[in-house]
């Protein structure tokens, strides 16, 4: 069911780094953003693959992992992700995707999650800094970047607590928490 991908579908940040996604599996999660609703239909989105250790060690130092986690500096050696795909803006298509790319993310991601796989999109990224290692034309505007490999943690979802606070956190046993506000709250009004 789609609910049930959904629910699975959390927010990875520590991975299997040992098992490989081949470029096979990246381009069947792209199909899946090619094939996803798109603004005017435009389709303005371009992927960059990256499923070797070479290419990920590229991508990696650019991003920046779980801002409430401060003592947490990301992902050690062995838990980083097997794969990246980065989403770009063709600007010579269209100025600004506006929404196009969190539909391609969702859309893969819900894809990697049926294959047994897990992800986090990453919107905290040195751009410049990245776009300058890829060589990135200035046709291309960095988007996200979706990191994904085989979920190396535990990730719950739990209701919000009486304080109100939204911030995910980690437990004394090293599972990630994630508060979810109530259904009835965010329904304004029926009408």
């Amino acid at each position: 069911m789609l609910r049930d991908l959904i629910v699975k579908n959390r927010s990875y940040r520590r991975f299997d780094q040992g098992q490989a996604i081949s470029e096979e599996t990246l381009r069947e999660l792209v199909d899946l953003a090619r094939l996803s609703a798109s603004a005017s239909n435009m389709q303005p989105l371009k992927f960059i693959l990256a499923c070797t250790p070479e290419a990920n060690a590229r991508v990696f130092p650019y991003l920046a992992w779980a801002g409430y986690l401060k003592d947490w500096g990301g992902p050690a050696e062995n838990e980083r992700p097997s794969a990246y795909i980065i989403i770009l803006g063709d600007k010579q298509i269209r100025a600004n995707a506006g929404v196009d790319h969190g539909i391609a993310a969702q859309s893969i991601l819900l894809g990697a999650t049926e294959k047994g796989l897990g992800g986090c999109m990453i919107g905290a990224i040195q751009r410049n800094g990245l776009a300058e290692e890829l060589a990135l034309s200035e046709q291309f505007e960095i988007l996200l970047v979706l990191a994904l490999g085989v979920p190396a943690e535990e990730v719950l979802l739990e209701e919000i607590g009486p304080d109100g606070n939204t911030r995910y956190y980690r437990d004394n046993q090293d599972r990630h928490h994630v508060p979810k506000r109530p259904l009835d709250e965010l329904i304004v009004e029926v009408i």
